[in-house]
């Protein structure tokens, strides 16, 4: 049996999210059907993240393993055939160590989250930005951004049914920049909390909207409190763009010590 390691990307547009659900389409199930499709076999494609319904992926990475051995290659062109005309396509495919695991032996996640400010609204990126016809403050946003960043207990920024066991994070990193009309919030950590990044990403607009400042995004980061967070980000504006192992393409494996939680 071999074990294949996958780069994904998708719109999640039309979806409920990654994982398989009771009702709607998922990407998940998507992408097993499609395997059933091209070699007969019944198989669980594990991703290394639960994306919410809406958000997109430049990188998803999964892990899949089949009874019998095919190049790579074969296995990408075959499924991705077979996942048309879905917004999914496998982009990489490479045999990985067979205790590879794309969810728990990732070493950092990278998300991006988009804000498009103008305006006008979106045409051709309808469902992929959160559409604001306002100016808002990208420094302001940038420095309270830093509040958020290295160990903290993120109560305040996760989801009420978030199944994590603990709320501690470390996160690396909580970039705000400003590119043309958009403004860009990049978030790297080892795992997040479920609605983490949407839940980040909402506080610092108000921040930007000069309705906060950072020190009330510290103090409501001390709260702990979910009340205390500015309202949840949509999720059209999310991508998880990458996820690093500690080797190129999952080739080497090792568990990671902290799980990772859907985002969206």
């Amino acid at each position: 049996m071999s074990r294949y390691c996958l780069t994904i990307e998708y719109d999640g547009t039309p979806f409920t999210g990654w994982q398989v659900q009771a009702r709607g389409e998922s990407i998940q199930g998507m992408l097993e059907r499609a395997f059933h499709a091209f070699c007969g076999e019944t198989v669980s494609v594990r991703g290394a993240g639960r994306t919410d319904a809406g958000v997109h992926a430049l990188g998803q990475v999964a892990h899949v393993a089949l009874s019998k051995d095919w190049e790579p290659f074969r296995v990408r062109e075959a499924v991705n055939f077979h996942l048309k005309p879905a917004p999914i396509v496998i982009l990489d495919c490479a045999l990985a160590a067979p205790d590879f695991d794309a969810r728990f032996s990732a070493t950092r996640r990278h998300y991006l989250y988009r804000i498009l400010t103008r305006r006008a609204p979106p045409a051709l990126d309808r469902d992929r930005v959160w559409w604001l016809n306002h100016a808002l403050d990208v420094d302001a946003m940038h420095e309270a951004a830093k509040a958020l960043v290295g160990r903290h207990d993120f109560t305040t920024f996760r989801a009420s049914q978030c199944q994590a066991k603990s709320p501690l994070r470390t996160l690396d990193r909580l970039d705000v920049s400003r590119s043309g009309d958009e403004i860009h919030v990049e978030a790297s950590a080892r795992s997040f909390l479920h609605n983490q990044v949407r839940s980040m990403v909402g506080t610092l607009k108000l921040v930007g909207e000069g309705r906060w400042t950072r020190r009330q995004v510290e103090e409501a980061l001390a709260a702990r409190d979910r009340t205390r967070c500015g309202a949840v980000a949509p999720p059209s504006g999310l991508y998880l763009v990458r996820v690093d192992y500690d080797a190129p393409s999952g080739l080497a494996s090792g568990p990671a010590t902290e799980v990772a939680e859907d985002d969206g």
